[in-house]
C-alpha cells in the first residue's frame, strides 16, 4: 500500500514537504520556550541530559520536569553516577513523577552502556533503540538533538500536527498509520538541523496545534497550508483509537503512626507501583470498626481513628477510588512486609507514591501527635 493511501489522503499532498520544514523552524527560533535541557547559543546538552529529560517528560508535563531534572542531574550527572545509584535514592529523585519503571529502565540501560559502550550514550540510532526503555520516539529523540542523525521522533504530538496538516482521517490506532506519519516526518528532516526540527514539531503540537481544545491557528506557521483548517475538520483529526473502560476499585487507606513513624509496607515486585512503599492499603471501603479490627489483628492498637476524606487517583487502565484513615497505635512490631520510617526517611530515603498524594499532608501532624507526650 502506497504512503498517501495508508494515510487516506490524495498522493499531491505529500508533496513540497520541504516548504512546511523551514516555516516551522523560523517559527521555533523565534517562539521556544526555555527549557534547562534545551540547547541555546551558550549551552550544548550532553547525550545524557537530552535522554534524562525525555525519559522524564514521557507522559509528564514540562512544567512538573524542571525542578524534577535539574535536581536529579545535580546528583546523578552523568551515566556512571546513574549506574550506580542506591535504588533508595533513584526512587526518591523521582518521587511524585509517577511511572517509576521509566527510572528502574534508565538505570538498567545506563547499566549496559557502562558494560557495552564505554560509559557513553551511542550515537546509533538502532543501537539506541536496544537498550532498555528507549523505543522509537526517544530514540529518535536523543539521536537527532544529540547527534545530529536525521531520524524522526514520533509522538503524540507529532501525529496530531502531521494528521491535521495532510488532513488523514487515518485512525491512529493502526500501528503502520504511525509508521507512515514517521515516513512523513522524516522525509522533512532539514540535514542539518534534525534536532530542531523535531523539537519545533513537538513544541508546535505542545503550545499551538493543542491536543484538548481549539488549536490556536492564528499562531500557527502552517496555517495557511493546513488542510485541517481549510477544511475545517480540526476536531476529527487525529482520529483516535476508542480507549477501554478502566477498571475501578475501591481501596480504604490508612496511615498509622507510632512514636514518630510511619507504618508503610512494599507493594509486589511487578504491577502497580511496583516495588514501592505504600501505607496500609485494603480493599474496597470499610468502616471504622473494621479498620481499627484490621490494626489489631496485625498487632498494634488505632488510637484517635480519623477520617481523611475521600479521593481518587487513576493509573492508565485502574482507578482507585479511596477513603483515607489516620490513627496512632502504641509500638509494634509490624507483620512480614511491613516497616517503620521516621520523619528523616520519609524526608531522605523513602520514595511516596503521588498515589497517595491527598492523604500524604497529614503526615507531619500525625507523626508529631504520635510522640510520647511530656
Amino acid at each position: 500500500m502506497e504512503l498517501h493511501e495508508r494515510l487516506e489522503i490524495p498522493p499531491e499532498r505529500l508533496g513540497g514537504l520541504g516548504r512546511p520544514a523551514a516555516l516551522l523552524l523560523d517559527w521555533y527560533h523565534q517562539n521556544k520556550r526555555e527549557m534547562p535541557w534545551r540547547g541555546t547559543d551558550t549551552f550544548t546538552p550532553t547525550p545524557y541530559q537530552v535522554w534524562v529529560s525525555e525519559i522524564m517528560l514521557q507522559q509528564t508535563r514540562v512544567e512538573a520536569v524542571r525542578g524534577y531534572y535539574s535536581r536529579f542531574i545535580s546528583q546523578l550527572p552523568d551515566v556512571a553516577a546513574l549506574a550506580a545509584a542506591p535504588e533508595d535514592q533513584l526512587l526518591k529523585l523521582w518521587e511524585g513523577l509517577g511511572y517509576y519503571n521509566r527510572v528502574r529502565n534508565m538505570q538498567k540501560a545506563a547499566r549496559v552502556v557502562m558494560e557495552q559502550h564505554g560509559s557513553a550514550l551511542p550515537a546509533d540510532y538502532h543501537a539506541l533503540q536496544q537498550l532498555p526503555g528507549i523505543g522509537v520516539y526517544t530514540a529518535g529523540a536523543i539521536a537527532s538533538i544529540a547527534f545530529g542523525i536525521p531520524v524522526p521522533a514520533p509522538d503524540g504530538n507529532v501525529y496530531r500536527v502531521l494528521t491535521r496538516l495532510l488532513g488523514s482521517s487515518a485512525g491512529l490506532g493502526d500501528s503502520k498509520v504511525k509508521k507512515a506519519l514517521a515516513q512523513v516526518a522524516a522525509s522533512m528532516i532539514p540535514p542539518k538541523a534534525p534536532g530542531d526540527f523535531n523539537q519545533a514539531l513537538m513544541e508546535l503540537g505542545a503550545i499551538v496545534c493543542l491536543p484538548n481544545g481549539a488549536p490556536l491557528c492564528n499562531a500557527c506557521p502552517w496555517s495557511n497550508l493546513c488542510v485541517a483548517r481549510r477544511e475545517s475538520i480540526w476536531q476529527t483529526i487525529p482520529l483516535l483509537p476508542e480507549k477501554k473502560p478502566r477498571r475501578v476499585e475501591e481501596r480504604t487507606i490508612l496511615l498509622i503512626a507510632s512514636g514518630g513513624k510511619l507504618l508503610l509496607s512494599r507493594r509486589p515486585a511487578k504491577g502497580l507501583l511496583a516495588g514501592l512503599p505504600e501505607p496500609l492499603n485494603l480493599e474496597g471501603y470499610r468502616e471504622p470498626e473494621q479498620v481499627a479490627a484490621c490494626v489489631e489483628e496485625m498487632g498494634g492498637r488505632a488510637q484517635g481513628l480519623h477520617p481523611l476524606g475521600k479521593a481518587t487517583h487513576i493509573f492508565s487502565h485502574v482507578e482507585w477510588q479511596m477513603e483515607g484513615f489516620s490513627a496512632s497505635s502504641p509500638l509494634f512490631d509490624p507483620p512480614p512486609g511491613f516497616f517503620w520510617a521516621t520523619a528523616a526517611d520519609l524526608k531522605e530515603t523513602v520514595a511516596l507514591p503521588s498515589a497517595f498524594r491527598a492523604f500524604w499532608g497529614e503526615v507531619d501532624t500525625l507523626l508529631q501527635n504520635s510522640l510520647p507526650q511530656g
